[in-house]
């Protein structure tokens, strides 16, 4: 019988010089990127006892690295298994809708997890990993949840990620729009929710958000795009940015999103019967104000995600039974 649990590998120490795109990263987090699939406390370890070393001297883990650094990567021993090595078996190629220097724009297809973990062998970026091996930096820009389909921003060189998340801090700058259908007819004068959201951990260890006058301030704009008979077609900007943000308001006013197992309606969902949940990431642009900015390093940037396809079956579906209604 063969054993699943795979061999040990041993790398060798490595010397690695710190260039300009890596400047100002502390040096924990640089780590995590470089050595994957190493645990956090193992790379602690590693530093605390001086196994890593910057230009041969002992340093802390927030250390701020600059370009010109030398990093001494000490051996690691990594458990090898070869069902999980190689994630190209992960379709992810096909969904890349931009691509230049600096990003790459990815419409995610709901149900694919953005990263491996919680019982995941991967995700989306460990298969785009494998699939562009040509590419030495990728690094998720943001998240969306698993099944939340649309636009993920994946950065190629560090200056882009840390400039993006600048801009993503401040929502009235980095605009994110999204699609989405919910059950009933939300009303056209409902379009500001702005209930506090607290995130909670379930006894199971499972996380969620709840409206609650002790959560953190957030603020989620409403649009109605179109009506259907009992659901609507809805556009959503977030003018924060909380855990699930967009499905706990839409639940809290009594019309939540078609589909979402976690915060739905599962007896309106039997009837429907949808085929996923329906919430897609449209859009992320700078809003003028920032685009007229001269020293703004995302000039100009917008990126727009179409609807997947399941979710566009869905709208006809919805469209014809109102039509003979």
């Amino acid at each position: 019988m063969q054993s699943n649990q795979g061999s040990m590998t041993r790398e060798a120490v490595r010397i690695v010089e710190i260039d300009e795109d890596r400047s100002g990263q502390r040096l924990d987090n640089y780590l995590l990127s470089e050595l994957k699939g190493i645990p956090k406390t193992r790379i602690y370890q590693m530093v605390r006892k001086g196994e890593v070393r910057i230009n041969k001297g002992r340093i802390k883990p927030d250390y701020k690295l600059k370009a010109g650094d030398l990093v001494r990567i000490p051996p690691i021993r990594r458990a090898v298994a070869e069902a999980e090595k190689d994630y190209r078996f992960i379709s992810v190629i096909e969904h890349i809708i931009h691509e230049d220097d600096l990003m790459m724009a990815i419409n995610k297809p709901a149900g694919l997890a953005v990263h491996g973990g919680s019982g995941l062998t991967g995700g989306l970026i460990e298969a785009l990993r494998a699939h562009r091996v040509d590419l030495p930096y990728l690094e998720l820009a943001h998240r969306l949840d698993r099944d939340t389909s649309g636009l993920l921003l994946i950065a190629k060189k560090r200056s882009f990620l840390r400039r993006f998340q600048e801009q993503l801090r401040n929502k009235d700058h980095l605009q994110k729009h999204y699609d989405l259908i919910v059950h009933g007819s939300w009303p056209d004068h409902k379009k500001r929710v702005d209930l506090p959201i607290q995130k909670v951990v379930l006894a199971n260890g499972e996380r969620i958000s709840r409206v609650n006058p002790d959560g953190k301030a957030c603020e989620t704009r409403f649009r109605v795009k179109q009506r259907f008979t009992n659901a609507t077609w809805l556009e959503a900007r977030l003018v924060t940015g909380r855990m699930h943000q967009i499905r706990v308001h839409a639940t809290a006013m009594g019309h939540p999103i078609i589909g979402d197992a976690k915060y739905g309606d599962a007896d309106q969902d039997l009837i429907i019967r949808p085929n996923r949940m329906m919430l897609h990431a449209s859009s992320l642009r700078l809003n003028s104000r920032a685009q007229s900015a001269l020293d703004n390093p995302l000039k100009g940037f917008s990126v727009v995600a179409p609807l997947e396809h399941r979710m566009k079956a869905f709208l006809e579906k919805l469209r014809s039974a109102s039509d003979h209604a």
